[in-house]
This record gives structure tokens, C-alpha cells and sequence, in this order.
């Protein structure tokens, strides 16, 4: 595949990061990967490439012949297992994920189908002749059966690379998270070292509740999930994931809704996220308990994603990976809004 294809690169506020990208060799291989890939499926690239680089990823969009798009995506080396993990919930919840054109697990590269409207844009669309604040409640519902649909794969996802972070080693992951985080001030140590106990009951207090640990998608945005038509929604971008609670996959959701339609909005996503969660002998005054327990428990997950960054991707001590670790640690402290 010809490296000389116009492209629009896109670094976004990253403009110092450094990806593979960069690397000539490194291009040529991953393109030439490419050009197999959509050979095998009778596809062609017509040009031209928007290449997205972060820390995190390298992206590149793809125009082929008969007007569709296809994504080549890279991930870094921790956050690698993305491409068999997609590949994977292809096979074990095929209505809930895009299926991989094809993938090559052992670098970390996927290249993948286009999933329609993102869900971000459907709801600015939306917004122009009228605010729903129930939009979040259906894709919430959906991710849950997907989660719930995945206990039995939880090992084989592990399996895959897919970082651990079950309920009952929170407490060890918070430590080593903690310790190393370069970005932390004196205070801020002191002050997560006197939260560690109480991290520790609510810990064990979830655990309690008997939910089995599942995917947690750790960062479900609204840019995270396409809207290919009405009442359907497809979730993607599985590089800080996590086996963990699921109840801590709400958190980032919860937060974007919240942003975009005000508070008063949480007390319905929490009921319709819960309802894939009731008929199991748990009372709604547990499950909602659980899941303000799970706001706080999450916000370790999204300090352990900020680690999985491209190998230099930054230079210096307490790069921006860091500095965004430790703001998620410092929201432990903070009371959940439900």
C-alpha cells in the first residue's frame, strides 16, 4: 500500500506525543498489513487517509471503493489485547460490537469495519429540535445485557491480555497505581494514604452484593458507541478495559449524560442500567447501593487506563498519562451524586 496517499493528521491537543507513526518502517509494515487485509475481503483503498494519532492509538480512516470507510487502529503495547478482546465479543455478542475486518492480536492492530453515526453526534443532531434526557437510558440498558452476557467469558477474557481488576484486588491495584504516579504532591499522598481503609470497606461492602465481576468497557463516552439506526447501539474502543465490577462501567456514562442534560438525569440512568441487574434475589435499595459504591471504585479505572500509553509517548517526570491519573485518584474522595 502506497505511504504516499494524502493524509490529514490530526494531533489534537497531543502535538509533543509520540506515536509509531512517526517511524517510516513501522508505516509501511502496518499499511502493507492493511492492504492484505482489505485484498482478502475484495476491497480497495481509493484514498484519501485521516490519520488520528494520541498517545494511546494511532487511527487511520480509510476511503475504499463503493464510497465506504474502513479504520485501522494501533494500539500501544499495554493496551494491545484490543484487538483480540474486538474479535473476540465479535464471536460471544456478536448485536453489541463491530466485527473485525481482520486482526493481528500480537502487534495490537485491528482494522474494522465503519459503525455508522457516533452516538455524540446523534445526540447533537437530536439536540437542534429537541433535548432528550432519556437518550443515555437505552444504550445503558444494552451495555448492561452485554455485560451480563460476558460473565461466563470473564477468565477467557483475562485470558486475552485484558487487565484484572476485580473487586477484591482494588485495594492492591490502588496501592500500585498510587505509588506509581509521578504526579502526586505530598498532600495528596497523605490524603489518599487515610482513604485506604475506607477503600477497603467499600471494597468488601460491594463485593457483598454478589454481582460477579464482567467487562468494564472503563471509559463509555458518548464518543465511544456508534447509533447505526433507532432503538441500536454498537460499543467500541475497548483499550481501557478492564475485568472488573461491572457497576463501574456507569461512572463515565453517568458523568457525560450529566454534562450534557443536568443532574436531574441520574436517578433515571441508574434504574435503567439497573434493570439488567434485578431478578436475582438483590432488593433495588442493594443494587443502588452497589452502584454509588461502584461511581467511587471507578475512578481506579480510569487511573490504571492513563498508564497505557505509547512507550515515550511523553518526555520527562509527570507527563499529562500522570497528571490525569492523579485527578481520578483524587475523586475517591469525592461523595457520589446517587
Amino acid at each position: 500500500m502506497r505511504s504516499d496517499v494524502p493524509a490529514v493528521v490530526d494531533r489534537g491537543q497531543y502535538q509533543d506525543a509520540v506515536t509509531p507513526w512517526e517511524q517510516e518502517a513501522w508505516r509501511e509494515e502496518a499499511l502493507g498489513w492493511v492492504e492484505r487485509g482489505l485484498a482478502a475481503r475484495g476491497l480497495r483503498e481509493t484514498g484519501p487517509r485521516k490519520v488520528r494519532l494520541r498517545p494511546w492509538s494511532v487511527l487511520v480512516r480509510m476511503s475504499v471503493a463503493g464510497g465506504a470507510a474502513v479504520w485501522f487502529k494501533a494500539n500501544p503495547p499495554a493496551s494491545a489485547f484490543e484487538a483480540g478482546l474486538t474479535e473476540a465479543l465479535a464471536r460471544w455478542v456478536p448485536g453489541y460490537v463491530l466485527k473485525p475486518l481482520a486482526v493481528d492480536a500480537g502487534r495490537g492492530w485491528s482494522l474494522l469495519p465503519d459503525g455508522g453515526t457516533i452516538f455524540r453526534d446523534a445526540l447533537d443532531a437530536a439536540a437542534r429540535t429537541a433535548v432528550d434526557p432519556r437518550a443515555w437510558e437505552e444504550p445503558l440498558r444494552q451495555y448492561a445485557g452485554m455485560q451480563r452476557a460476558l460473565v461466563p467469558y470473564a477468565e477467557e477474557i483475562e485470558l486475552l491480555g485484558v487487565p484484572g481488576a476485580r473487586t477484591a484486588v482494588l485495594p492492591e491495584i490502588f496501592d500500585r497505581v498510587v505509588d506509581g504516579n509521578t504526579a502526586l504532591e505530598p498532600a495528596d499522598r497523605r490524603a489518599l494514604g487515610a482513604l485506604r481503609p475506607r477503600l477497603v470497606g467499600w471494597c468488601e461492602e460491594l463485593a457483598e452484593v454478589g454481582i460477579a465481576d464482567t467487562l468494564d468497557h472503563s471509559d463509555l463516552h458518548d464518543g465511544q458507541l456508534f447509533a447505526p439506526e433507532p432503538g441500536r447501539f454498537t460499543f467500541f474502543d475497548w483499550g481501557d478495559a478492564a475485568v472488573a465490577h461491572p457497576f463501574c462501567s456507569f461512572l463515565v456514562p453517568a458523568r457525560a449524560a450529566r454534562e450534557r442534560f443536568g443532574p436531574e438525569v441520574l436517578p433515571r440512568l441508574r434504574d435503567a442500567y439497573l434493570e439488567q441487574w434485578t431478578g436475582d434475589g438483590r432488593t433495588n435499595a442493594e443494587l443502588r447501593r452497589a452502584l454509588s459504591l461502584a461511581w467511587r471504585l471507578g475512578a481506579i479505572g480510569r487511573a490504571c487506563s492513563w498508564g497505557r500509553l505509547f512507550p515515550g509517548a511523553y518526555s520527562g517526570v509527570g507527563g499529562a498519562g500522570d497528571a490525569a491519573g492523579a485527578r481520578w485518584l483524587l475523586e475517591l474522595a469525592d461523595e457520589p451524586p446517587l
